[in-house]
């Protein structure tokens, strides 16, 4: 009976689709894709083998071996004719945990389930509790029971392959079959779930996705090794590495990208300075280099990427891609440098600051002392001004006046300048005596540039020569009409030997300023001008401030021109120490980094962080400035030299104790250079003569100029043992009168010629070994062997040498004279013939002056 069930359960032998004849498979078969680093893979076949033992039975046919339970269940069903029909196991109450697993694995089994062939769900079993029964066997129920670890032991399944397992937990209902005739053998209940099971997963598992599916997603690396519940799982493969992704997204990025360079344009804001190159600029506008570069051509411009172009340019190439351009400059750090305006309310009066020039020798200096109860000028060299004084006045009325002094010498034009610039008034010194000079002249110059008003101080009347309406009246061929003479500019006939109408001057001065109304606001930080400056020895860099706007403290971090510093002490124009200098008033400053240049802005800054920045800044124009002046001048000298022959140059260091007197002698020495000889100067400093100095004239082969300064004893002796040549000078005249001879000792001579005589050729002689020699009779002068001659054929000169020979008769002379016959031979040249006219004469050397 059994073997007709199993007859007519199992499949009859026949041929599958593809018209192969097979058996049912003992192996269980499926494959995986193994996953490997950078994104490679490859499909992996795993086989589950399951062992079966098969026996020839009592009627030939051949049967599994079971186990011996089995074994003996099968004998007591032959035994008894009927299948024996267990009794169901008795319930037991299901924890909460088990009933919402169970739930979870039902839910997650529908959805594999393809919507078409789901069947309904399960309602949710209800925990039964039912009396015990008696033990009894449970061959049957093992199978199932067996089938939960396995699907708990592979949690990476999909839910449709716990859903069997989740079954065979269910209690059985004997009355589900009551038409069954018998159980079906265990052996075949086995082979019947696992196919069921498999079929399940098989139409649970879902549909693989493709790699373009999963392009974006995030890359989930997966651990440990590949099992075989894993590999029979059915579990999702990985995705590629995360290289690929990342290049994914960049590629994506750069086609967006594209997509939005040609739908609309992205305008940005570029940002050019003075100097940009094209790579930099390229970047900054988002550009390819080489879309720039052709911009550019088109032009006309040929330029590289790494090649700077100037800012119109740039904002041309801008305009050109349709961005917005916002050009900045490297002077913006000097934005905000000073303060604005002041308010009216803010301002209160100051002193007036008074500048006295005019010519030399005229009396500016000895006025001033007059004015100040000092002796300022005897103590000056040769009893000239050289440098620059500022000096601040007590009237008796209480009133003050800065005075600036200024030298009247020709070579301080600079500084007669930059007193004018920094001046409210103008006092013009002239000598009664001497009357208008040429630096009076170049002083009214001075003061119409500036647009100051000039008062006239005619100086010397105590002199018997005087004349002050000669001054006056010479005044009025260069626009300066006195009020004597129907003009507006004051007069005051003065003396500063006798102090005559001193008094007077100083009523005009402050009448002048009261109409000015001279004022400034003292509640502000501090700003003035550097009318001088010097290194001193154990005072370091000091220069001369003139305060004109705002009050200048003890403490305050300011810059000057180039150089900057923190204000250390404060000293008036008497020696005395002061702690503030209001508007108007001149000071020495201490605590400057280095020295500053004369006429240099002067403006105190908030941190020394603002005034480095504003410094370098200056330094780098101020360099990039000299270097481009020495490179025009160096072309320009070169192709002087290439016309004209090699320029001679005197190389030289200058030292001077201010920067006035430094900047008087350079502008000295570049007066008296010309284009054949020049004073070329290598370093020009404010300070003694140091080793430095010394070492640089030793290797340039130069000259040493202190000028009111002196070589500290280190470089005195290097420069007695490499023979450098150190040169003082206290007065700028002999200093120019001196570098004057220098330099004519290095201009080439004058050659002039000097005539001797001439004389006529009356006979040609041929003679051996010598050539031809002319008979000569010396018709005017004097014939000087060894001197030149040229040869005169028609009155055209045809040949120009020098005599080999002279003779008279058979001896060799020196000279022949006038009326003598002598005989004469070319040195190198023979086509001489009778008739011909020797003229005889020598050359002389001149030396030249500047």
């Amino acid at each position: 009976m059994t073997e007709t069930e199993e007859s007519n359960t199992k499949k009859p032998l026949g041929l599958a689709k593809p018209g192969k004849l097979e058996l049912k498979k003992t192996v269980e078969t499926g494959q995986v894709r193994q996953s490997f680093s950078h994104g490679r893979s490859k499909m992996v076949t795993v086989e589950v083998r399951k062992k079966r033992t098969y026996e020839r039975g009592a009627g030939g046919k051949m049967r599994a071996v079971r186990s011996g339970d089995d074994a003996a269940r099968a004998e007591a069903e032959a035994a008894l004719g009927t299948p024996i029909v267990e009794e169901a196991p008795p319930a037991r109450r299901l924890t909460e945990e088990e009933v919402a697993a169970r739930a979870r694995a039902l839910e997650d089994a529908a959805r594999a389930i393809p919507e078409p062939s789901l069947p309904p769900p399960p309602p949710r079993p209800e925990p039964v509790v039912e009396p015990e029964p008696e033990p009894a066997p449970e061959p049957v129920a093992e199978e199932p029971a067996a089938a939960q670890p396995e699907a708990e032991e592979t949690p990476a399944e999909p839910a449709a392959a716990e859903a069997p397992a989740a079954e065979a937990e269910t209690p059985a209902k004997p009355a589900a079959r009551p038409a069954k005739p018998a159980a079906r053998p265990a052996e075949e209940e086995d082979d019947e779930a696992a196919e069921r099971r498999k079929k399940a997963a098989n139409k649970a598992e879902p549909k693989r996705p493709t790699l373009t599916a999963r392009k974006g997603q995030t890359s989930r690396r997966r651990g440990g090794k590949l099992t075989i519940s894993e590999a029979l799982g059915g579990r999702e493969e990985r995705t590629r590495s995360l290289a690929s992704v990342r290049r994914a997204r960049e590629k994506e990025k750069q086609k967006l990208q594209r997509q939005l360079q040609d739908g609309q344009k992205i305008v940005r804001d570029v940002v050019v300075p003075e100097s940009i190159t094209v790579q930099d600029l390229a970047n900054r506008m988002a550009e390819r280099a080489a879309d720039v570069v052709k911009a550019l051509m088109k032009m006309g411009v040929m330029a590289t990427i790494n090649q700077n172009i100037d800012p119109d340019t740039a904002e041309l190439v801008v305009s050109e891609f349709g961005h917005r351009i916002r050009r900045v400059s490297e002077s913006d750090v000097e934005i905000g440098l000073s303060g604005g305006d002041d308010k009216a309310e803010n301002l209160k009066p100051r002193p007036p600051v008074v500048t006295v020039m005019g010519h030399v020798d005229h009396g500016k200096t000895s006025l001033l002392d007059a004015l100040r109860e000092t002796d300022v000028a005897s103590g000056e060299a040769g009893g000239i001004t050289q440098h620059i004084g500022a000096y601040q006045v007590a009237m008796h009325s209480g009133d003050r006046i800065t005075f600036i002094d200024t030298p009247g010498h020709a070579a301080f034009t600079d500084m007669r300048a930059r007193g004018a610039r920094v001046t409210d008034i103008v006092v013009l010194v002239v000598a009664a005596d001497d009357s208008v000079m040429p630096q009076t002249v170049e002083a009214i110059h001075h003061a119409k540039a500036a647009g100051v008003p000039i008062i006239v101080a005619i100086n010397k009347m105590d002199r018997p020569d005087a004349d002050a309406k000669k001054v006056r009246t010479q005044l009025l061929q260069h626009e300066i009409v006195v009020e004597e003479m129907g003009g507006d500019v004051l007069s005051v006939e003065v003396s500063a030997k006798t102090g005559l109408n001193l008094d007077k001057l100083e009523e005009a001065i402050l009448l002048q300023a009261e109409i000015l109304d001279l004022s400034a606001n003292p509640d502000r930080p501090g700003e003035g001008v550097v009318v001088e400056a010097k290194m001193e020895r154990g005072r370091g860099s000091v220069a001369t401030v003139l305060v004109q706007r705002g009050t200048l403290k003890r403490g305050d971090i300011f810059v000057a021109g180039t150089e900057w510093g923190r204000v250390r002490a404060l000293v008036d124009d008497r020696g005395n120490s002061v702690d503030e200098a209001p508007p108007g008033a001149p000071v020495e400053v201490l605590g400057l980094n280095g020295t500053p240049m004369a006429g240099d802005e002067v403006v105190v800054v908030d941190s020394e962080a603002r005034a480095r920045e504003v410094t370098e800044f200056r330094q780098r124009k101020s360099r990039d400035a000299r270097a481009a002046a020495t490179a025009r001048g160096s072309l320009e000298q070169m192709f002087e030299q290439i016309r004209e022959g090699e320029a001679q140059n005197l190389p030289m260091v200058i030292k001077a104790d201010v920067h006035g007197s430094l900047e008087a002698i350079v502008g000295s020495l570049d007066k008296i250079s010309t284009d054949e000889v020049r004073a070329q100067i290598l370093h020009a400093g404010v300070g003694g003569i140091n080793e430095s100095d010394v070492i640089l004239a030793r290797a340039s082969n130069a000259l040493v100029i202190g000028f009111n300064v002196r070589a500290n004893p280190q470089a005195r002796q290097m420069a007695r043992r490499d023979g450098v040549e150190i040169r003082y000078y206290s007065i700028i005249y002999d200093l120019t009168d001196d570098m004057r001879q220098f330099l004519s000792g290095m201009l080439s001579p004058t050659l002039k010629e000097n005539l001797l005589g001439y004389a006529e050729i009356r006979e040609v002689f041929n003679i051996t070994k010598v050539g031809k020699v002319g008979g000569c009779m010396v018709t005017e002068g004097t014939v000087k062997r060894g001197a030149k001659v040229r040869l005169l054929r028609d009155n055209v000169v045809i040949h120009e040498g020098e005599l080999s020979q002279l003779k008279r008769f058979k001896d060799d002379v020196r000279e022949v004279k006038e009326g003598t016959e002598c005989g004469m031979a070319f040195a190198n040249y023979h086509d001489i013939q009778v008739g011909d006219f020797i003229e005889c004469f020598e050359v002389e050397e001149v030396a030249r002056e500047l």
